[in-house]
């Protein structure tokens, strides 16, 4: 107290006292003298004290007495105004503490007189205060004496006076406890007491205790007393007492001072046999009072329970309890069992709150429930007490539910479950729901009707109370609605907080232990080994009592908490509540499970999972489990029962969504509130922090999952996250805005939830797989015998668990993916596509993720990854095929390069798609195949090639899709290609093969088999090849046929020299010649129904809608690709033994082919004959081995594959033909071929054509519409055909076989075309042009002629045979062939709609015949044969069929080429003829010229009237033309000729001079009809042969005068008619024909005097002379013609008679006269 110890201080303390004093002295100057002289020598005493003391302070307590004596005595006189200033005096003194202990007595003595006269009652509680608190002087008596003062004082009529005591006394209390504890502080140091053993429990003296130990164990003592209502001991002079403020006391002293208790016996032995037994006696009241029982029953009156001391007393209790537990073991059981009690429905209202205010106090300290549990619970044949504090928690919540608390005005709904789903009436102020939602005001709970608000009542985790700290309430206060509840729902809060955190403390702290023991243990040093095994077994057993405890406590609460927190859970409306209780329910859920305590694991598990569904819904998992042994069954917890209350179904929460239940047959709807997607988040929450404790409940876990997703819609994603999908099952899942913002978050929980399972163990991994699976099994039972959309949620679980699990994959593998492939079984879609999804999606991942060690080190691994996809292929949903092979695709995409031993797995599962498994089936699988094709053949062993060369004719014969079949025939070519470029490193590699397994094979003595064995394994890879190309050419789809032709012979073309030589052997006769018979058969077996179309609505070309049709073009190819094969690869051929063999049944092939009807295959065959006719032998000069025996064929060979007329895809073979001969040259002889054996090739041929070409030309007995009629293209290269053959045989071709090629040219010319292929054939019927055909007929006759040309002479004996054959031709210029019996229209009425025979045009064939034969005439007219088969004579006979018709010939060129012919041959012929006259060869030639001539000067046709004039001048000029031969070439040679042939020609030559006199003048245009030139040219011949000096008879020219007198008089005869009828006529104009044939006569005359001018003169008669000028007059009249052309006519006519102008002789005039 430095600051009352200073010198200021106490000077100014001795100043104070002196003026104090001197004050006194001054107030009782009057009234009170002896006080006054007090004073004074007070003052002096005082001045004395500070004169001679150094230490003025204790000089002054010294003489205390002394100095307080005049304040004493001043309080003594009762005059306030000195009382106070005294008291005043003293306080200050006091508070420098120079008070001694006696002048203290002395105070206090004067205190209690001043108390006596109620005086200064404030400043004497003052007083005392200060007396008290600033030292420890007063003791024992004194002390006492103060306290009991203050209590008076509490009890006086003035209330400030009352408070201010109270106030004082619990000071006052405190103090003394507060110097017993600082008394302790002082002596603990010094001496340790023994501790004295308590030998039975008979009170102790006090005589040990230490001074204020013992004043502070009195006052105690004596507080007890007086609650008890006994007389004190200590506290002598109390006159009243309340119980209220004793407990107060009590209370305050426990609760402030335990360890003075604690550590003294004396103390304790208070408590226990003082405390105790008054608060039970206390409290019998309060136990025996039943609320509501009347009071009749019991003869007493029972004393009703009075608030404030029972509140007081349970506050002593909760102190007790809290403070001194381990003293008072037994005491405190009966407490807590009174305090349970308290909870009962029967107790009033506030006791009961506060009780539960009390064990709320208690639940907050969990060492201490600890405690009791071992105390009690642990032991036997005791009250379980902890238990009975949860029960009585949960018993009491349930009553609140049940029994409406009497002081509510709420009734309860009347109903019981109603369907209003609410309280009938309600508190206007609760914030109680309308039916119809909203949202409420306060937070609530509300159940079957009562509503009880939740107040906010407590921080979490402290217990602070209401009503136990009310100390001023006299009366019960009304507790508010819903206080009680509050408070218990946080007593169970705190309780399960408090709990759980120290058992996961000290569990954790346990595992820590361990971990740090087991480290050590691990690397133990020498010498502390031995220590440490002994710290183990200590923690063992440490750990063992420890978890005795905690399973206990657990075991303990469990039932109770669990009961209570589902009713909670159930009634409550608000959030934050119902986020506590679960809270709760998870905690202890995890610990349990942590403990190992299953079932009560399972039980909070369930309650969770109920919660989270919707009410009433049949959740058949969660009746099964152990845990479902809670619902609905009654406790009987101590008597007490506790119903566990299954939810009720009208909780007023908001719901959020509705949506289906998941039920084999869903009944309606459900909804989920937001108290269950809460609950759900919980269930997330605890599967996600505590999976690893879950054991077998994950089952329950995710069962109720399912249903939640299901409910709310969630569907599947990839990777098996569970993303908002719209519900299949159509518009009954209704989800609220408020809860759709949420589904993102539940569905990334759920996904983090099984992400968090790669942290589990093995074996909680195995827990989780495991109720994956049977959840799994459920939803597919539930899913069987309806398409309804199933529950995916634990397959796409157990996809999400595995890929998070990659790095253990090997442990979960097998159960994972056993159980999803009887997934993808399922026969619901939805399901097994999940299943499938899910087992694709985990190889694929299995097969990326990085293993350690990686997957290519570990074959095993990658085989059990990719096993799975194989067992795949024995499904037969296409779905799951489809799936499979997608993910086939992405592993061949991802990992194709790495797949190594898993080839044949990955190949199997694509060649294992059948045919009848759909179109998008076959096209993924068959993409695998391409993608395998295109990239990876270099990456596989060399062994798979096979396997990829099977799938891929696989895909070919598949019947599903034609373009995969071409496409996979495209692949087999690309096979090939790849077999050729790596066709070393292929070989090698399997030769190794090959050795190791026929190693193998030798071992286990069995015989190593595979197909086409004794080849190389390479060349068996191409057999392999070349045999499944063969099959696919015969596959029933033409299309599918004809690509794989065309492939098999581009891949035999172009890589077929790999093989090795026998096995050529093998590729012709069982493969080539295999295939051409199948064909054969296929083709002549063919159906010739009309196909109507092609599938689908694909139009079908008329020349393929028949099977017949397409398997014609199949033959085709077929027999082209082995004719090609033959050519090209003869020189590896011919060597191989049978060649000739093979050719003949080659011939067979083409010949069969070419008489097939059916005109592509017959045309095809030829061509393939063609083909192998271009062959020559191999050279025979053996100094050139190197060089290729090909000619047609260019080097580098291209080899192309046969499509009709065009080469699709050519391939240029890099290494020649040269160097492949030379290749085997090096090792055998060069090859000479026999050339007889080529001899017998070459006439085999020609008698298979020959054979070919008499069947088909061959007319058929009887037509009908069906008739089969070669085509023309046919016969065309037919006969294209023989020059080529021609050339090999022609050494030994005689007249039998032209004979034989005659008949067969005769008869291809004679086929007629159908009418429908006419325009194709025959563009227009004026055209004049040849078909290929007759061109090559032509061509076939002209190389023969040629080959006799430069022929041996015997060979000329065929030349008359060939002009029978032309001259034949010839002939069908105007009488076309007969084919048979046909019925043959001509080309211009064809109609061509109709299936009509039209013949040819076969004038230009004629013409061009014709021409021939003038050329062939031309050449050999002088040879002997042609001379003596009479030739000419036969042109001659030909040709005057066509000149007789003249213009009734089919076509007008042919009379005129007819006649040009004539001319030339003649030219050559007759000279010739002249010169043979002798010999008579050409005698039969003559008559028949002149019949020719004949019948073409004077033809019987009528030109056509459309003949222009120029046209007919024209043909009067050729007609010119043959008169100008006459007298060029045969008149002049008359002596050589036959002399009737000449009298013929003159005759015919008379005729045309007169051929005017013709009957046609009367006809119209006569003018052109009238062939003036040929008349002039006849009778100049006429004239020039008449009138020449080498008449021989006389007869001639008798001929020529006749005929001359005869035009005369004719031309006179018509002068005078015309002269006559132009007079006559007068202005008119004369008819036409009429001028016409006045000019032609005036014309005439002038043409005879010029001929006769040129005359010899001897030679003309003087008779026509005179004749001719008779006609002068005639002429002269006609000169007044008005027609100008017969006026330059005349004109013309009279000219020539000036030389008939001479003077008249006299001879003349005798002869007249």
């Amino acid at each position: 107290m430095s600051g009352t110890n200073s010198p200021e201080a106490v000077k100014k303390l001795l100043e104070n006292m002196q003026s104090d004093l001197r004050a006194l002295s001054l107030e009782c100057k009057k009234k009170f003298p002896p006080v006054k002289e007090a004073a004074e020598s007070g003052i002096i005493k005082v001045k004395t004290i500070a004169a001679r003391n150094t230490e003025i302070l204790a000089a002054l307590k010294e003489n205390s007495s002394e100095v307080v004596q005049p304040f004493l005595m001043g309080c003594g006189t009762k005059e306030p105004k000195i009382t106070q200033l005294c008291l005043a005096a003293i306080q200050r003194l006091m508070s420098h503490e120079v008070v001694s202990e006696t002048a203290a007595g002395n105070i206090i003595n004067m205190l209690w007189q001043l108390m006596e006269n109620s005086l200064e009652e404030l400043k004497l509680l003052q007083t005392v205060l200060v007396l008290l608190t600033t030292n420890t002087v007063v003791h024992d008596e004194s002390l006492s004496k103060a306290i009991v003062l203050c209590f008076r004082l509490h009890f006086t009529k003035d209330n400030i006076t009352n408070n201010t005591a109270a106030a004082t006394v619990r000071q006052v209390v405190t103090v003394v406890f507060e110097r017993m504890v600082a008394e302790d502080e002082r002596h603990r140091d010094i001496i340790e007491q023994p501790v004295l053993v308590q030998g039975n429990s008979n009170r102790r003296s006090v005589s040990t205790l230490k001074p204020c130990a013992k004043d502070a164990y009195m006052l105690f003592q004596d507080l007890c007393q007086l609650v008890n209502a006994d007389a004190p001991y200590w506290l002598v002079g109390m006159t009243e007492m309340t119980r209220t403020f004793g407990l107060e006391l009590l209370e305050s002293v426990l609760n402030d001072f335990p360890q003075v208790f604690l550590q003294h016996q004396e103390f304790s032995f208070l408590l226990k046999e003082r405390v105790c037994p008054l608060v039970i006696k206390l409290f019998s009241p309060n136990i025996k009072f039943r609320q509501g029982s009347s009071s009749s029953s019991s003869p007493a009156p029972v004393e009703k329970p009075y608030f404030p001391i029972c509140m007081r007393l349970l506050r002593v209790v909760s102190v007790l309890i809290k403070q001194f537990y381990s003293l008072l073991v037994t005491e405190c059981e009966i407490f807590l069992s009174l305090l349970v009690k308290f909870l009962d429905a029967d107790k009033p209202q506030w006791l009961r709150a506060v009780a539960v205010e009390s064990i709320h106090r208690l639940c907050v300290q969990p060492q201490l429930l600890r405690s009791f549990c071992q105390s009690y619970d642990m032991k036997q044949h005791s009250t379980k007490v902890f238990r009975d504090i949860v029960n009585a928690l949960g018993s009491f919540i349930q009553s609140l539910f049940l029994v409406p608390p009497t002081g509510n005005p709420a009734t309860t709904n009347q109903a019981g479950n109603n369907n209003s789903g609410g309280p009938v009436s309600a508190p206007a102020n609760s914030g109680m729901l309308g039916i119809g939602g909203g949202v409420t005001l306060l937070p609530a709970f509300e159940y079957r009707g009562t509503w009880i608000p939740i107040l906010t009542i407590t921080v979490q985790g402290s217990a602070k109370a209401t009503y136990l700290e009310m100390l001023d309430k006299v009366e019960p206060p009304t507790i508010p609605e819903g206080y009680a509840m509050s408070v218990a729902f946080h007593c169970l809060l705190d309780l399960v907080r408090g709990i759980t955190s120290m058992i996961e403390g000290e569990l954790g702290e346990v595992e820590t232990e361990c971990q740090t023991t087991t480290e050590a243990a691990s690397s133990p040093t020498q010498s502390s080994e031995q220590q440490e095994l002994q710290s183990t077994s200590d923690q063992m057993d440490k750990e063992i009592v420890s978890r005795a405890v905690w399973e206990e406590m657990v075991n303990a609460c469990w039932c109770g908490l669990l009961a209570a927190l589902s009713l909670l859970l159930d009634a409550s409306t608000d959030e934050a509540a119902t986020e506590n209780i679960l809270k709760a329910e998870l905690t202890m859920a995890a610990l349990c499970g942590r403990l190992g305590l299953v079932t009560s694991r399972d039980a909070f598990i369930t309650a969770i999972c109920k919660g989270s569904l919707p009410p009433h819904y049949a959740l058949t998992v969660l009746n099964t489990t152990t845990a479902a042994t809670l619902s609905n069954k009654s406790y009987s917890i101590q008597g007490q029962s506790v119903m566990m209350i299954s939810p009720s179904s009208e909780s007023h929460q908001q719901v959020v969504a509705v949506g289906q239940p998941l039920a084999v047959q869903p009944q309606g709807t459900v909804m989920l509130t937001s108290k269950n997607i809460q609950c759900m988040r919980t269930l997330l929450n605890l599967a996600h922090c505590h999976g690893a404790v879950l054991g077998t409940s994950w089952q329950l876990v995710l069962a109720t999952l399912q249903h939640l997703v299901w409910i709310l819609g969630l569907k599947p994603s990839s990777g098996g996250a569970l993303k908002p999908g719209r519900a299949v099952e159509g518009p009954s899942t209704v989800l609220t805005t408020a809860v759709m913002t949420d589904l993102p978050v539940i569905s990334n929980i759920l996904s983090r939830l099984f992400e968090s399972s790669q942290y589990l163990d093995d074996v909680s991994l195995h827990h989780l797989i495991n109720a994956l699976c049977s959840l799994s099994l459920e939803a597919m039972d539930m899913a069987y015998g309806n398409n309804k959309e199933p529950s995916l949620f634990a397959v796409a679980k157990l996809l999400e668990t595995g890929l998070v699990n990659m790095h253990r994959i090997e442990i979960l593998w097998r159960p994972l993916t056993g159980h999803l492939l009887e997934v993808c079984q399922h026969p619901n879609s939805r399901m097994r596509e999940w299943g499938a999804e899910a087992l694709t999606s985990l190889i694929k991942a299995g097969l990326t993720f990085n293993h350690d060690p990686p997957l290519s080190q570990n074959q095993r691994l990658q085989l059990l990854l990719l096993n799975p996809l194989k067992e795949m292929s024995s499904i037969n949903h296409p779905d799951i095929r489809l799936k499979q092979l997608e993910c086939v695709l992405q592993i061949l995409q991802s990992q194709g390069d790495s797949l190594g031993p898993g080839w044949p797995l990955v190949l199997g599962v694509m060649g294992a798609i059948r045919n009848d498994q759909g179109e998008s089936l076959i096209r993924t699988a068959f993409q695998c195949l391409q993608l395998v094709v295109t990239d990876f053949l270099p990456t596989m062993p060399c062994t798979c090639l096979q396997i990829v060369v099977d799938v891929a004719g696989s895909f070919g014969l598949h019947n599903q899709e034609l373009n995969i079949s071409l496409t996979s025939i495209g692949l087999l070519w690309n096979i090939s290609d790849y077999f050729f470029q790596r066709g070393e490193t292929i070989e090698k590699e399997l030769n190794k093969e090959e050795a190791a397994q026929q190693k193998q094979a030798e071992e286990k003595g069995v015989v190593l088999n595979r197909p086409f064995h004794p080849a190389p394994p390479f060349d068996c890879l191409w057999l392999c090849l070349y045999a499944k190309l063969g099959e696919l050419c015969v596959d029933p789809r033409p299309a599918v046929r004809k690509s794989a032709g065309q492939t098999l012979f581009s891949t035999i073309g172009a890589h077929g020299t790999l093989l090795q030589h026998s096995t050529w052997h093998t590729v012709i006769w069982k493969v080539l010649f295999h295939l051409l018979d199948r064909v054969r058969e296929s083709s002549t077996t063919a159906d010739k129904e009309k196909i109507e179309s092609g599938g689908g609505n694909i139009l079908i070309h008329h020349s393929r809608d028949t099977a017949e049709k397409q398997w014609a073009e199949t033959w085709v190819l077929t027999l082209a690709g082995v004719a090609r094969i033959f050519n090209t690869r003869r020189y590896l051929l011919q060597p191989l033994g049978d060649f000739s063999r093979a050719w003949d049944v080659l011939l067979d092939h083409i010949q069969s082919a070419a008489l097939s009807k059916n005109n592509e295959v017959s045309l095809a065959a030829l061509k393939s004959f063609q083909e192998i006719l271009q062959i020559v032998s191999p050279i025979r000069d053996s100094d050139k081995p190197e060089t290729p025996p090909v000619v047609n064929v260019p080097v580098p060979v291209l080899i192309g594959s046969i499509s009709g007329p065009g080469l699709s895809r050519p391939f240029v073979r890099t290494d020649s033909v040269g160097e492949r001969l030379g290749r085997y040259s090096s090792s055998e002889p060069p090859i000479v071929t026999d050339e007889l054996e080529d001899l017998n090739l070459w006439w085999a041929a020609w008698n298979t054509w020959y054979r070919i070409g008499s069947e088909s030309t061959k007319p058929p007995v009887t037509f009908d519409k069906l008739t089969f009629i070669p085509s023309q293209p046919f016969l065309t290269a037919l006969i294209q055909i023989f020059p080529a053959l021609y050339q090999h045989i022609k050494t030994g071709f005689n007249m039998d076989d032209l004979q034989k090629l005659g008949v067969i040219l005769h008869s291809a010319v004679s086929v007629p075309i159908s009418s429908d292929a006419s325009p194709f054939i025959l563009p227009s019927y004026t055209e004049a042009v040849l078909t290929s055909l007759q061109e090559a007929v032509l061509t076939a006759l002209d190389v023969l002629q040629k080959a006799i040309c430069v022929g041996p002479e015997n060979m000329q004996i065929m030349y008359p045979a060939i002009f029978d054959q032309l001259l034949a031709f010839v002939e069908f210029s105007c009488k076309p062939p007969q084919y048979g019996q046909l019925e043959t229209k001509h080309i211009a009425n064809a109609k061509y709609n109709q299936a009509e025979w039209v013949a040819l045009n076969y004038v230009p064939f004629a013409e061009r015949s014709l021409e021939v034969v003038v050329d062939l005439y031309q050449k050999t007219a002088c040879h002997k044969a042609v001379v003596n088969e009479k030739v000419l004579q036969n042109i001659i006979k030909t040709l005057r069929v066509p000149l007789s018709l003249k213009y009734s010939c089919p076509s007008e060129s042919t009379w005129k080429l007819a006649v040009s012919s004539l001319l030339k041959v003649l030219s050559i012929g007759l000279p010739v003829a002249r010169q043979h006259a002798s010999s008579g060869k050409f005698d039969s030639m003559w008559p028949e010229l002149a019949n020719t001539f004949e019948d073409f000067l004077f033809t019987k046709s009528i030109p056509p009237d459309n003949l222009s004039i120029q046209e007919f001048q024209r043909n009067e000029s050729i007609d010119v033309e043959v008169v100008q031969l006459i007298s060029t070439e045969i008149l002049p040679y008359a002596n050589f000729i036959p002399k009737e042939f000449v009298g013929q020609i003159m005759t015919m030559l008379n005729k045309g001079s007169i051929h005017s006199q013709s009957s046609s003048f009367t006809e119209a245009e006569i003018d052109i009809r009238l062939r003036e030139e040929f008349s002039k040219m006849c009778f100049e011949t006429l004239l020039q042969f008449s009138f020449s000096n080498k008449v021989t008879t006389p007869q001639e020219g008798y001929i020529s005068r006749m005929a001359l007198s005869v035009l005369l008089k004719r031309s006179q005869d018509v002068l005078h008619r015309y002269i006559e009828d132009e007079r006559l006529s007068g202005k008119c104009p004369l008819p036409r024909q009429q001028v016409t044939e006045i000019i032609f006569v005036l014309k005439a005359v002038s043409t005879l005097i010029d001929s006769l001018k040129k005359t010899q003169p001897e030679n003309v008669d003087g008779n026509t002379w005179a004749q001719v000028i008779a006609l002068y007059p005639t002429l002269v009249e006609c000169i007044t013609c008005s027609s100008a052309e017969v006026c330059s006519a005349l004109k013309e006519a009279l000219v020539p008679f000036k030389d008939f102008m001479q003077p008249p002789a006299s001879k003349v005039q005798n002869g007249e006269s």
